[in-house]
């Protein structure tokens, strides 16, 4: 579980997201930094018991920092309204498909998968879905998956609106071809937040998504 007053502090930046507010609030922030970190270090620890490929990550290689990039954004707020932690192969800064935590007050989920991969990879994960669909489609249905996420998210920011060239268009496939992320997402509560269950909920989306994610990572890197 997280402390109230992590969640507290989130709520509270993100009325007053100003340097000088952060500033004099910095024993919270640092507070809440760590008991995210720790968070995060105990999901890492559990969710390693079954998948080897991120037992011995360290919260800090999958946390962000707060800081906002403003260099070329319209909304020069200096910082974020969340903590996140992408827990992956290699750390967040890798290529590869993993899970991911969102803390933020109102909008928070666990889940994961692969945003907006780079051109080359997602005509790789493309086709891999192509060659091998009654695989993935197994995979997306699955009872477990279904009923942690529903079904892999097919939102308007991820999706095409016609299938991309080189698949023709009634290729069974053609609803998940046309994604240009791969991801499950599922929603948690801010009373989700600060519950005892928080990391058992937490390890077992994980653990729903962990087929889809080592399909995923074997087309980027079929060795």
């Amino acid at each position: 579980m997280l402390q109230n007053s992590t969640v507290k502090f989130l709520r509270d930046l993100k009325k007053n997201n100003d340097k000088s507010w952060f500033d004099a609030h910095r024993p919270a922030y640092e507070n809440a930094k760590e008991d995210f970190e720790q968070f995060i270090q105990t999901l890492i620890d559990k969710t390693g018991k079954k998948d080897e490929t991120v037992r011995d990550l360290k919260a800090r290689q999958c946390t962000f920092r707060i800081n906002r990039d403003v260099r070329f954004a319209k909304d020069k707020s200096p910082y974020k309204s969340n903590f996140g932690a992408s827990i992956k192969m290699g750390g967040k800064k890798s290529p590869f498909a993993g899970y991911y935590f969102h803390l933020e007050p109102g909008d928070a989920f666990a889940g994961g998968g692969i945003w907006q991969p780079e051109p080359a990879d997602l005509k790789k994960i493309r086709q891999e879905i192509d060659y091998n669909f009654d695989e993935f489609r197994k995979i997306v249905t699955a009872k477990k998956f279904k009923a942690v996420y529903g079904e892999i998210y097919k939102g308007t920011d991820v999706s095409l609106v016609k299938i991309p060239q080189g698949f023709e268009k009634d290729n069974p496939a053609a609803e998940f071809l046309r994604l240009k992320s791969f991801l499950g997402l599922r929603k948690l509560s801010d009373k989700d937040l600060v519950s005892k269950e928080l990391v058992a909920k937490s390890a077992e989306a994980f653990e729903a998504l962990q087929p889809m994610l080592n399909f995923i990572n074997r087309a980027l890197h079929p060795e």
